[in-house]
């Protein structure tokens, strides 16, 4: 079915508000894409718990509701990243070299597209078109959209990540 992940402490309190959320919902067929609706909103994602959840309160198969789920693109079974890398794939991306810009994240980041990796720090994503074809190729890391982009960029763009958050936790440490 879905790939497993370790659940965070964040996501068994989501987990447990979401219950909470199904178990006031209506039950019957027309209310399974809501509740996975509802279930990304809570979680950002759709763990099998949560696959669960609802299956069990529609009292429907956990096969029925991932069959659903995964027919949407709109649902993910991965969580996210803290800073999610989108890759444009639009036309003047891909012609410009979206694709080797996107392999050099899998590469670097370790994981590929669709994942996330183990520390839930970065995701990596293909997305259609950002609507910036002048800056081909464009990358996305969070909410920064980053133009003109080349292979010997993506490294800086991790490691300026990684350096800003380490910057945050000594920060936080010294308070």
């Amino acid at each position: 079915m879905t790939t497993t992940h370790t659940l965070t402490d964040e996501d068994r309190a989501n987990l447990e508000s979401l219950q909470a959320q199904i178990d006031s919902s209506p039950v019957g067929r027309g209310q399974l894409i809501p509740l996975l609706q509802k279930a990304q909103k809570t979680l950002g994602y759709l763990p099998e718990e949560a696959l669960a959840l609802v299956a069990d309160h529609l009292e429907i198969t956990r096969s029925e509701v991932y069959g659903v789920a995964s027919f949407y693109n709109q649902f993910r079974f991965n969580p996210p990243g803290r800073n999610p890398v989108k890759v444009c794939m639009g036309t003047a991306c891909h012609v410009r070299g979206g694709e080797i810009i996107l392999e050099n994240f899998e590469r670097k980041l370790e994981i590929k597209e669709g994942e996330t990796t183990e520390d839930r720090e970065f995701s990596i994503e293909r997305v259609a078109c950002v609507g910036c074809c002048a800056l081909a190729p464009v990358a996305l890391v969070g909410e920064t959209l980053h133009g003109h982009m080349a292979p010997s960029k993506v490294e800086g763009l991790v490691l300026r990540v990684r350096v800003e958050k380490e910057k945050a936790e000594r920060e936080a440490a010294k308070q």
